[in-house]
């Protein structure tokens, strides 16, 4: 794997791709810094070998036409206080002028390209536009955008091919999130603990096979487990419920059982009458919901037992809340299955959150410097732990 380590930048300037999709509120403003600061160590490592960088980016879902909204210009400020020096901004992402921008970066300057996603071009992988930026007129392409390295966009995969291999390379956030992928995926410590979470059995099918031949035991929680207690024969009330997918998850009980990895799904459920914060509560058993009733979150005793599988292991994945963790009255089973995470890290296991909305609870609950590594792609990470070969990982080949 050819990194920016192996690299010297001295007067050049390196074409980077970063994941600068940060969300923004009603006054377009930062809200949330940590894919800038993610960024950070490979910008700095090219300025301090005396290079310069030219930086491309989404941001949101632009469909193809340029709005003020998702301008990447809303970003620039808080990049400079990030970097601590001035990030020069052009509005455009190909053409003349800024082919003009790049050429007048001098080394120790970082420029910030307008949204690759205004141009419908980006998303469709098209090589002509991905030799537009290659022809910019930067020395080398760095891929440090781990989150988007799942799509085969022009900035992520094309435009890979028009530089050299000895010119093309991973940013050091890309570097780190493969080196810990690679943790849990070959020779972990055991026990290994996989925690799946989420709304929806379909969205994890793949991750739970191929996780079946890896993990000593498997907690599944969220919305997804009322699937595996419908397909027992449970009672489940108005619980989220994938009436498609019964008979998938008895032939995924049935593979755990012949691979004799011990499958968990939550015996109790914070069950509520509404789906909302102000709803009634109770507690129940997780087969035993009444009609008009939904589960919500974990009970108590599903989490006592989760928390001590968890924290009995040397390798942790986690990828999916427990429940509705937004709502603070079902929370506390995503909180306890966090805290444990954090225990067994403390005890020397090896924690990987998976991104997306386990990443979200970790920062949520103040734990992200307590476990050994949050990902900062949701969906680049569960297409890499299914086993799936990453089109901006492949690229770079």
């Amino acid at each position: 794997m050819r990194t920016i380590n192996n690299h010297n930048f001295k007067n050049q300037k390196a074409l980077m791709r970063v994941d600068f999709n940060v969300p923004l509120n009603d006054s377009l403003e930062v809200t949330d810094n940590n894919r800038i600061q993610g960024a950070l160590p490979s910008i700095q490592k090219i300025l301090k070998d005396g290079g310069a960088v030219v930086l491309m980016s989404h941001l949101g879902r632009p469909k193809g036409k340029a709005s003020d909204k998702y301008s990447l210009k809303h970003v620039v400020e808080e990049a400079s206080k990030l970097l601590g020096q001035e990030v020069k901004f052009v509005a455009e992402c190909v053409g003349e002028e800024v082919q003009k921008a790049v050429s007048a970066l001098q080394k120790g300057e970082v420029l910030l390209l307008e949204n690759l996603r205004f141009h419908a071009e980006e998303e469709k992988g098209e090589t002509a536009f991905a030799k537009q930026l290659a022809d910019l007129g930067c020395d080398v392409y760095v891929n440090d955008a781990f989150g988007t390295a799942h799509r085969a966009h022009a900035s992520t995969h094309t435009v890979a091919q028009f530089f050299d291999a000895d010119k093309r390379m991973f940013g050091l956030l890309m570097a780190a999130e493969l080196e810990n992928a690679q943790k849990v995926m070959h020779n972990p410590a055991r026990p290994f603990t996989a925690i799946l979470g989420g709304a929806k059995v379909s969205d994890k099918i793949l991750l739970i096979e191929n996780m079946l031949d890896k993990v000593d035991k498997l907690i599944i929680g969220g919305g997804m487990a009322y699937t595996f207690h419908k397909a027992q024969g449970g009672r489940i009330g108005s619980s989220l419920c994938e009436d498609d997918k019964l008979d998938l998850a008895k032939e995924l009980l049935q593979k755990a059982a012949e691979a004799g990895v011990e499958l968990l799904i939550p015996y109790d459920s914070v069950i509520a009458d509404a789906f909302s914060n102000e709803a009634n509560i109770e507690m129940a058993s997780s087969q035993s919901i009444p009609d008009g009733w939904m589960g919500l979150d974990i009970g108590t005793n599903a989490r006592q037992h989760f928390a001590k599988v968890i924290e009995e292991s040397k390798t942790i994945l986690w990828n999916g809340p427990m429940g509705v963790f937004e709502m603070s009255n079902f929370e506390a089973g995503t909180k306890t299955v966090a805290e444990a995470v954090v225990r067994a890290t403390q005890n020397g296991a090896y924690s990987l959150i998976g991104g997306g909305d386990s990443a979200a609870a970790i920062r949520q609950f103040g734990f992200e410097d307590e476990v050994s590594y949050v990902s900062t792609g949701g969906g680049a990470m569960l297409e890499l732990l299914e086993g799936k070969e990453l089109p901006g990982i492949k690229a770079m080949g």
